[in-house]
Formats: structure tokens, C-alpha cells, sequence
């Protein structure tokens, strides 16, 4: 028997990409920073795809920055390079579950002194 799933917490790298199909059908990609335990080192990126309501959500709501969580699972897209005609792979994170973890605040861009520390605040 095989598991394969994924439970990410970070920062959206960018505004989502959302493209609407004619069958009714959206999907949504975005990037996914998550930061290492020690402060010194470099954020590991993840490429998120997204489909149905919970891309519709992410179209609506998340931005680049906005802290959000996901559970889902592993994927390698394959293709064929068009110019090269070399073979391409690409990890991605199939979404199943879309949680916003920030605030109102947060996602309007407003941020003034009192209310709760930012994780950039937070010493540990």
C-alpha cells in the first residue's frame, strides 16, 4: 500500500494563475514558499495546481504573500520540449484542500501597530 500525501504551510509567491474551460472546469497555479527551521536558510518553493471551488477560492482570495495551507499530493508533469524536442518534468502539488491562514488584515495589504506580531516579528 502507498501514501502519498503532502501538508504544506507558507507563503504564496505569487497571485495565482486561474484559467476557466468552456466545460465549466477552473483550475489555479500558484508558487508555495515554506520557510526551513532555521531563519539563515532559503525558503523550499513548491508549484501548487488547484481545481474546482478550491481554485475559485484561491482566485478570489490569495495573493503573493498571503500565508496559507494545503493538503495534497505529489505529481511529475512530463512533456515534450517544442523548440528542443527534449523530454521536460516538473514536480507539482495537487491540491485537495485550500486553507487561508491569514487574517482580513492581512490579505488586504493593511498592516498597522498592535493586533498580532507577523511571522516576520516573531523571534523563534
Amino acid at each position: 500500500m502507498g501514501v502519498n500525501s503532502i501538508t504544506l504551510v507558507g507563503r504564496a509567491g505569487r497571485d495565482p494563475e486561474v484559467r476557466y474551460f468552456e466545460s465549466g472546469s477552473v483550475v489555479a497555479n500558484l508558487t508555495l514558499a515554506v520557510n526551513r527551521r532555521s531563519s539563515g536558510d532559503e525558503p523550499d518553493w513548491f508549484n501548487l495546481e488547484i481545481w474546482g471551488k478550491q481554485a475559485q477560492v484561491a482566485a478570489d482570495y490569495v495573493r503573493k504573500g498571503s500565508l496559507v495551507g494545503i493538503i495534497g499530493s505529489f505529481k511529475l508533469d512530463r512533456w515534450t520540449d517544442r523548440a528542443s524536442g527534449e523530454e521536460r518534468t516538473k514536480p507539482v502539488i495537487r491540491v485537495d484542500r485550500l486553507e487561508l491562514l491569514g487574517s482580513k488584515r492581512d490579505a488586504e495589504g493593511g498592516s498597522f501597530g498592535g493586533g498580532e506580531p507577523s511571522d516576520e516579528e516573531v523571534p523563534f
